[in-house]
């Protein structure tokens, strides 16, 4: 399943992984408008995707203008999903991580990882 990430990217993730997300966001209370807004933005965003042939998936085109890809992608790793970024945007947001110097050590630790 492919849908919007927080970020102008997409979040690709494997169905069993997809089915453990869409319970939580499924799990929200509908009684508050932010709530509702989150599942709205999560699900109308989904699609599914199949791999073609060649291990290419198609991503519809509202999905794709939500990203801002261009000719260029950089799939990205994170964890159990990956990220789909335009390659422009993803470089700029590495340098920016790179540039302000973040502080993985402390990070996990404000995490309790």
């Amino acid at each position: 399943m492919v849908t919007r990430g927080f970020e102008p990217c997409l979040v690709l993730y494997p169905l069993a992984e997809w089915d453990t997300w869409a319970e939580k966001v499924s799990a929200l209370p509908t009684a508050q408008p932010e709530a509702r807004q989150l599942v709205r933005l999560v699900f109308s965003g989904a699609a599914e995707c199949e791999l073609d042939k060649l291990g290419r998936i198609n991503v519809p085109a509202y999905l794709r203008e939500y990203a801002g890809l261009g000719a260029e992608a950089t799939l990205v790793g994170v964890g159990t999903r990956f990220e789909i970024w335009d390659r422009t945007r993803w470089n700029e947001n590495r340098a920016v991580v790179e540039r302000d110097g973040v502080d993985i050590a402390s990070q996990l630790d404000r995490y309790g990882i």
